[in-house]
């Protein structure tokens, strides 16, 4: 069992540092790094940054699942192992060992991109005179590393904390629904890419408001890492105190998809089976 149990934290571990490495490093690419290496002139001209980073994400999750999702079944998201927890699909004892191995490979994967980037970082500040990562002018290579509300929410947290909800929601009913042998089913090995573009679906449809973390690893980790790395008060405590957020708002989506799932799929596709 402890060998067992190793193995999932490692995978767990290994999956979340791949979507921070791949995730956090196409943000890297399209904040600092086309500007600065004079691939392109103008950050987020037009939706094709947005798209870049949206499909940049779902192939960071993609890959990651298909190379740890044997192991540890590519939870690689604390909102994930908690309502699969509630389902009564994944042991309560190991929940918390789950969430410590998603948030330090969440942070290792951070730092990779830092060790990736910190040129294009460094020449995009020094670019726009921005003196200190900690002022507001740095907010914008802290995007690179973790989430923030958009402005036109003035402060107010409850509409962040609500999209967060949504779009965990969305992200765990996906998930459930992929992965349901009862329902329709994903043939072969196409799970893993399904769920990738869930993550695609809900960036492009879901990810303006607050950046679309629907994950507490994805945004305290690479938070953690950039407070480390100079970025102070805009990684905590974050715009408007900002940084329980995406750490609180997925947790309770994750939480309430199971029951909704159940409610209105399962029970459904149980009786279809029964009655056969």
């Amino acid at each position: 069992m402890r060998k067992s149990l190793w193995g999932e934290l490692l995978a767990e571990f290994l999956g979340t540092l791949i979507i921070i490495a791949f995730g956090d490093g196409v943000v890297a690419v399209a904040v600092a790094g086309l500007t600065e290496s004079g691939r392109t002139l103008v950050i987020f001209q037009g939706a094709g940054g947005w798209l870049l980073i949206t499909w940049g994400w779902a192939l960071a999750v993609t890959l990651a699942v298909y190379v740890t999702g044997g192991v540890s079944g590519a939870h690689l998201n604390p909102a994930v192992s908690f309502a699969m927890a509630i389902k009564g699909d994944f042991p309560w004892r190991k929940l918390i060992p789950f969430w410590i191995a998603q948030v330090v490979g969440a942070f290792v994967g951070a730092a990779i991109v830092y060790l990736d980037y910190f040129h294009a970082i460094n020449a995009w500040n020094i670019a726009h005179h921005v003196v200190s990562r900690a002022s507001s002018a740095g907010l914008t290579t802290y995007s690179i590393f973790a989430t923030f509300p958009a402005g036109y929410f003035n402060g107010n947290m409850f509409w962040p904390f609500l999209d967060q909800i949504i779009g965990t929601f969305f992200l765990v009913i996906f998930i459930l629904g992929i992965g349901d042998s009862k329902n329709l089913g994903v043939q072969s090995n196409m799970g893993p890419f399904m769920v990738g573009m869930a993550v695609a679906a809900i960036g492009m449809s879901y990810g303006v408001n607050a950046g679309y973390a629907i994950n507490p690893a994805r945004d305290f980790g690479p938070r953690l890492f950039s407070w480390f790395a100079g970025w102070g008060s805009n990684a905590f405590p974050g715009p408007s105190g900002y940084w329980w957020v995406p750490i609180i708002g997925p947790l309770i989506g994750g939480a309430i998809a199971p029951f909704i799932y159940k409610w209105f799929i399962s029970r459904f596709l149980h009786s279809a089976e029964a009655e056969h």
